[in-house]
């Protein structure tokens, strides 16, 4: 296994009126954040919220294209971006102990925390297509270029680790500063990993590794 500090390359927050971040996602444009009672877009250039719309926003937080999924206490909220209108709702795999949330290849990737679970998840149905097994409490997921990422906080230290997505090993580990918390990730695509920053009501960008 390859393991390093995280390199934390940006810093977004506190927020005026947000408590703790609950889960993160990135729509191309915008990075959006769970704030328990709404989700927020910020512009990821100036750092500010663009807008937000009020929700119940317990968990993780997901994007396909156009539509965001947010995990609310025990159900999983399929919502119109451009709206905010909830769409339609399915169960929850952990019943309500869920903590990240991903949009990949068609399913989503829900953590179960306290079971160092990942479940990939029929969107229409709530049905559980395979399950993933952690060693460590699952704080957020994330897939970018065939790389599955979850997010862990366990004994007051955290960290990012890239994982086997048929066996469950750790390949890669990030270990962010003593203390830091990891509530939600999310990749944009390229080069940054963002992590919720739980009861600081902040999102760190972290650099993710380039291969070759």
């Amino acid at each position: 296994m390859k393991r390093s500090a995280a390199e934390i390359v940006r810093e977004y927050g506190p927020f005026a009126g947000v408590e703790a971040v609950h889960g993160v996602t990135y729509d191309g444009t915008h990075l959006w954040f769970a704030s328990g009672d709404r989700l927020n877009a910020v512009d990821p250039d100036s750092g500010r919220i663009a807008r937000s719309i009020d929700v119940a926003a317990h968990a993780g937080t997901a994007f396909d294209g156009r539509h965001l999924f947010q995990i609310a206490e025990d159900r999983i909220q399929k919502i119109d971006a451009a709206t905010g209108k909830v769409l339609s709702t399915i169960p929850a795999p952990g019943g309500g102990g869920d903590s990240g949330l991903a949009w990949a290849e068609g399913s989503l990737w829900v953590g179960q925390y306290r079971e160092r679970k990942i479940h990939q998840v029929d969107p229409e149905t709530g049905k559980i297509l395979r399950t993933i097994e952690s060693r460590r409490f699952v704080t957020g997921v994330t897939w970018v270029e065939g790389e599955l990422w979850h997010g862990t906080w366990e004994g007051e230290e955290s960290d990012l680790r890239r994982i086997d997505p048929e066996t469950g090993k750790v390949l890669e580990q990030l270990d962010l500063p003593a203390g830091t918390m990891v509530s939600g990730l999310e990749s944009d695509g390229a080069d940054r990993l963002f992590c919720g920053g739980g009861s600081r009501g902040n999102v760190r960008a972290v650099r993710r590794p380039r291969r070759g």
